[in-house]
Formats: C-alpha cells, structure tokens, sequence
C-alpha cells in the first residue's frame, strides 16, 4: 500500500519534534512542509518551505499535522477540512471554544479523520495505568491529582499555563477515569508579567464522582510530571518525564505500634514500579493518527474530545477570574 503523504505546518518548537516522527514511522511520507516565519530549526531538509496553508494543500497532500501557534489553529484546520485533508491539530484545538466548535464541525461535516495531539495519553506510565485501572487492579477510584510544574518556556507566547499545560491534564484525567467533568473551582496568579496567567491551582469533581486536583505553573524551578491515582486498594503513581509506574498497595500486615494502630484508615504495603516498553509517546500519538486515516479502530484523541478539554480550560479561567465554582452540566 503507498505511503499517506503528510504535511506539516508550524515549524517552531513542537513542528521540529512532528518533522522527525514523520520521517521514522512506516506508512507515512512527509512530501510538503511550511511556516510563513521560515525554519529556524532546519527541519525541511531537502523541502521547500511553503509559505502557508494553501501552499501546503497545493502539495497534494492526504494528511496534515498543524503546529502553528494556537490563535492560527481555526484559519489553518478550516482551509485543511475544506481541502478534505485529514488533519492533526496541536493542542489546544483552539484558541476559545467557539472557534474549537467551528473547527470540530467542519472535519465531522466533511467526514473526515480528525484529532487533538494530547500526545500525554501515549505516555507509556499513563497507557499502563489505564489498563490497569480498566481491569480493576485499583478497585473503585477515589481521587485522581495531578502536578506539572516547570521553568518558563519561551516558545509560549500567545496562551497561559491553563490552555498550554492544564490542557494536558485535563485530557488525561477524563480518559484515565472515562468520565467527564461535572464542576471546577481554580485560582490563578501572574508572577512574570504576562498577560497571561503562570500559575493555577484546581479542584474539581468529574461526573462519575471521582474528586480531582491539579497543580499547573511554570515558575518552578523543579520539573515535576506527576499523576497519582488513588483508589480502594491502593495508588498508582505515573511519572510522565520518565514513563515510571509505581504501584503503592495497601498495607496487610497488622500493625504493632499502638498509637500508628489507633488510625482507622489505610497502611503502607508494598511498593512495586513495572518494567514497561517505554516507547515515544509522539511516535505513538503519529501512528494512532495514521491507523485511524487507514480505518482502523483506535483510541485517537477526537477533536470532539479535545473541545470538551477546551470547555473545561475555559471553565477553569471563568472560575479564576470570578471567584466561583463552575457547573460543567450547565
């Protein structure tokens, strides 16, 4: 079967990443690449680089991957859903959730393959843990937090930590509990002198009732990427840098010092972390979208999915900004 010839527009920060994948996975030819602002990583190698959307289209391409900035995403995926290009977009699917409304329905109108590149759901710590959970190794899911803290990132310019980082936390909570959420109450800060904020702080429930936290800025000098998963049996402990996950169960054994044994609650029991296949999650994330132009059953983020991440954003920065819980069943 030939190759599906792939573009990709936005060449800064994540396209140089998207450029390299492309080129390594099988089934995939990238034949067309573009960034009006040039390619200040040289990635093009011995392709041209178009000037814009239409350029790219022209190319003859069956696929596309937009990593432009995100207030370009709605210009960029409508041309390319017009042009009836299967398309990837870089998360967030939009800048607000009325232009992510537009550009979700214009790919399902067309009947074409679409998604949101939350490329966190194909780390290898949180597909393990997924399973794990679905099979019911945890028991019932008590609580699921959440913290991404890190250095500032310069390739930011046009969104704050809510839309850039919490995306990536949001999506994931939802898919790893398969629920969605029912209400947030978030509290912002802007330490940097941004526009945009660098810090948040959320607490949240999701509709089937799971209890969720996230600790999200960029002003730590300390990188963490940490999902805990706490349940009737246990937690699970995802660190996304580096694929690890640890398994803490329960405690058995019978507890001889008295005033530890007064508490009524759990006990620290073993501690287990799994050897796991730790592959890239973008070459991951680059081959579901492939399989699912190709036809096959996959578990692509859908851009349906992506707006509902986007909703919740939004309804995190609403929060922030008035000082009230925001009901998501509105």
């Amino acid at each position: 079967m030939a190759a599906l010839l792939a573009g990709l527009i936005g060449l800064g920060m994540m396209g140089r990443h998207h450029a390299r994948v492309l080129r390594q996975i099988d089934g995939v030819e990238l034949v067309a690449v573009a960034d009006p602002a040039g390619d200040p990583h040289h990635v093009a190698g011995a392709l041209p680089v178009l000037p814009d959307v239409e350029a790219l289209i022209a190319a003859g391409i069956d696929t596309a991957m937009v990593a432009v900035p995100t207030i370009y995403h709605e210009q960029v995926a409508l041309a390319l859903a017009a042009a009836g290009v299967h398309t990837m977009v870089e998360k967030p699917i939009a800048e607000s959730v009325e232009s992510g409304t537009r550009v979700a329905r214009a790919f399902a109108d067309a009947g074409l393959v679409s998604a949101v590149g939350h490329v966190e759901r194909f780390n290898p710590a949180l597909q393990e843990l997924r399973r794990r959970i679905e099979r019911g190794d945890l028991g019932d899911i008590y609580q699921i937090t959440t913290s991404r803290q890190g250095p500032f990132p310069s390739r930011i310019a046009d969104v704050g930590v809510v839309k850039d980082l919490a995306t990536h936390d949001i999506d994931l909570t939802a898919w790893i509990a398969q629920s969605s959420y029912a209400a947030v109450s978030a509290r912002t800060a802007h330490q940097s002198g941004r526009e945009h904020e660098d810090m948040v702080l959320v607490t949240g429930q999701l509709a089937n009732g799971i209890i969720v936290n996230h600790v999200v800025n960029w002003l730590s000098p300390k990188k963490d990427r940490l999902t805990i998963v706490t349940g009737a049996k246990g937690a699970y402990v995802a660190d996304t840098a580096t694929g690890d996950l640890t398994f803490h169960e329960n405690g058995t054994t019978p507890m001889q010092w008295e005033s530890v044994a007064a508490f009524r609650g759990v006990s620290e029991g073993d501690v287990t972390r799994f050897a796991l296949t730790k592959r890239e999650p973008l070459v991951v994330e680059q081959e579901t979208f492939r399989d699912a132009v190709l036809g096959h059953e996959t578990d692509v983020v859908t851009m349906a999915e992506g707006l509902r991440t986007l909703t919740v954003a939004e309804a995190v920065l609403e929060s922030a900004a008035t000082g009230r819980t925001i009901d998501l069943d509105r």
